[in-house]
């Protein structure tokens, strides 16, 4: 049986948090830019799908991308609801949605954290 890595997994989502919310702020920064088109990254589960081929090095000193860097670079172009006559795609409604959801993914690995750190306390208290 493998070890559950419940740790490393809220630490890679986190990280994914935090690439989508830089995102989301640079679509709302840009939101009158004229020609701008609103991005947004992979979802988590597609990331993780990609970042599980880890890649193989003919020397143990070559350099390997950081689970950050796979994850940050994922990003695509986001489908918006609308598109200005300036050419613009960004939609404030649907990034206030998106930095909702994000704070609420946040919230969640936060909770998860607390409730199996403080179950790993009890296991070693006892």
């Amino acid at each position: 049986m493998e070890p559950v890595r419940l740790f490393t997994l809220i630490e890679q989502q986190r990280s994914w948090l935090s690439t989508r919310q830089s995102l989301v702020a640079q679509n709302i920064a840009n939101a009158d830019t004229p020609g701008y088109k609103a991005q947004d990254i992979l979802p988590f589960e597609t990331a993780m799908a990609r970042s599980a081929l880890e890649m193989a090095g003919a020397d143990r000193l070559h350099m390997r991308p950081s689970q950050a860097e796979t994850l940050s670079t994922a990003v695509k172009e986001s489908e918006g609801w609308e598109t200005t006559l300036s050419g613009n795609s960004v939609s404030p409604e649907q990034e206030m949605i998106k930095a909702g959801q994000i704070r609420g993914a946040f919230t969640l690995d936060t909770n998860l954290m607390r409730a199996f750190h403080g179950m790993l306390m009890s296991a070693v208290r006892a």
